[in-house]
Order: C-alpha cells, then structure tokens, then sequence
C-alpha cells in the first residue's frame, strides 16, 4: 500500500499539478483584487451603490419579524470574476498553447523538425524500428552483431 501511494506521489503530474493549484491560489488573489478594487466601485457607481455587491438589494420579511437582504450584486461580481479568470487564461496560457501546437503541427507536416533540440517521439522512433524491420534490415549499428 505505501508502495502504490510512493509511486503516486513521485510522479512527475501531481508536481505539476501542485504547482498549477499554488500558482492559481495566487493568481486567484489578483484577480480578487482587480475585481473589487475597481470593476465593483465602477458597476456600483452606476447602479448609486458603494459597491457591485451591494447593488441589487432584495430585502424580503423573516417568520421572526426581522428582514433578509438577498444582494443579487454579489452574484453579478462573482461571475464577472469568473469571467475575468476565463478570458485571462485564455489569452495568457490556451491561446499561445495552440499558436504553438499548430506551427508544430505545420513544420511536421511540411517534413521538418519541430524543434531541433526536441527529441523525438515515441511513436516515431517506433516507427522507424518498425520501418527497419519491414525493410529486413538490421537495426543495428554496423560492427555490432551479436554472435
């Protein structure tokens, strides 16, 4: 059991994926920071609020004789968060990610290496053995038979 967890904890994408989550956390904390700092007073200067999440005040009556404030402002601000998180991993990280997937995609389509320091694949050293052996031809470098 302690075997299984070792292997687990020693592979290389849960330490990638630890640093996606701190890398995130922190990230998490600017974007808290851009959207309360200055989309809130913006929208809420709008809608004669101090704040995007204390526009759209919902006060409803309790059993108790008191009131509830449902503040629908808080909800506008939560999802213009997300948004803001979406189109910025978009552009910082997929975008460019996929500009450099198809410039990839297009040198190895046209014959040339993708990256001359990128060694090659699995699937295309395979491949090539597999080329070798259809050939009949040895795979070994020349003066190394075995006897």
């Amino acid at each position: 059991m302690l075997g299984g967890f070792k292997e687990f904890i020693l592979r290389g994408n849960v330490l990638d994926l630890a640093v996606a989550v701190v890398i995130g956390a922190a990230f998490n904390g600017v974007v808290n920071a851009v959207v309360a700092s200055v989309f809130n007073p913006l929208i809420g200067a709008v809608f004669n609020a101090s704040s995007l999440a204390k526009s759209f005040p919902l006060t409803i009556p309790t059993t108790s004789g008191g009131h509830a404030v449902i503040e629908f402002g808080a909800v506008i601000a939560a999802l213009i968060q997300f948004l803001v998180v979406a189109v910025v991993v978009y552009f910082v990280f997929v975008m460019p990610m996929n500009i450099f997937k198809r410039r990839a995609d297009m040198r190895k389509a046209a014959g040339q290496p993708a990256d001359k320091d990128t060694p090659p694949t699995e699937l295309a050293v395979l491949e090539q053995i597999r080329d070798l052996l259809a050939k009949g031809s040895d795979p070994q470098p020349a003066g190394r038979h075995e006897a």
